[in-house]
């Protein structure tokens, strides 16, 4: 992890606290990490690669507000290890974005492999409850307790992509996990939400600008927006007091080809 240990806890529940982000080196995790470190926040940042974190904490500015844990999401000691770190740095927990995902192959379903769909189901739903058990676990028994969860959800949570089972599929269990999140984590004032993205600009998506398969068949180029602004809508969400949440939120590229006939 970087630099020293921060003796500093940050107020709990609302505003800056101690976050963790999943899925951090890149992308929408990436622009998350950077838009809540402008805003004070102290973070934990995990994902697969060690340099790309490690790029991301630099943009980020404060290290002393910083860590990072290389972490692969789908081992279960390894992301009890990630929360315990995080607690140890930062005194406690008051967010997680849980933004660690995968596409997987395009493939029609019988010729998707078991290996693939594996892969796919193994990062976006088991890594998500993994991290979200893990988080839970902190909210729920620290002082003052309670703390907010994020999931990164996608519009394939709402409708699908043609040759995405695997993805489509985890993204619909996303919402299932969000809703009992949700429920379970009343009585301990743990607030869980997700944000439904749609075509931001990073790597997972380049495609969309080259031109991708569409509904009836045709091959097409989408519009595309910034991943900045999913991150100024993560911010909004997680700088809400306890009392408030946002339940679920789409945000997408206003011209992209989700409203309306495929």
């Amino acid at each position: 992890m970087t630099t020293e240990i921060n003796e500093t806890s940050n107020a709990p529940g609302w505003g800056a606290g101690s976050a963790v982000v999943t899925g951090a080196g890149s992308g929408i995790g990436r622009a998350v990490a950077l838009a809540l470190a402008d805003a004070g926040w102290s973070l934990t940042l995990a994902g697969r690669r060690a340099e790309a974190l490690e790029e991301t904490a630099h943009l980020a500015g404060d290290q002393a507000r910083v860590a990072t844990l290389p972490t692969d999401v789908t081992d279960p000691d390894a992301v009890d290890a990630l929360f315990a770190a995080a607690v140890e740095r930062f005194g406690r927990l008051d967010l997680l974005f849980n933004n660690a995902g995968t596409f997987g192959p395009a493939s029609l379903p019988d010729e998707l492999s078991y290996e693939d769909w594996k892969s796919v189901v193994d990062v976006n739903l088991h890594g998500a409850f993994l991290c979200a058990r893990a988080a839970f676990r902190v909210m729920r028994t620290q002082t003052p307790q309670g703390g907010r969860i994020i999931n990164n959800g996608s519009i394939s949570a709402h409708t699908p992509r043609p040759h995405s089972i695997a993805y489509t599929a985890t993204k619909h269990a996303m919402t299932g996990l969000t809703k009992s999140l949700s429920l379970d984590g009343r009585p301990y004032r743990i607030a869980c939400g997700q944000i439904d993205v749609g075509n931001a600009a990073t790597e997972m998506t380049a495609r969309m600008r080259s031109g991708i398969l569409q509904a009836d068949g045709r091959t097409a180029v989408e519009p595309v927006m910034d991943a900045d602004d999913v991150a100024r809508t993560v911010r909004h969400m997680a700088e809400l007091p306890l009392e408030a949440n946002v339940q679920f939120t789409t945000v997408m590229a206003t011209a992209m080809p989700y409203i309306g006939r495929g």
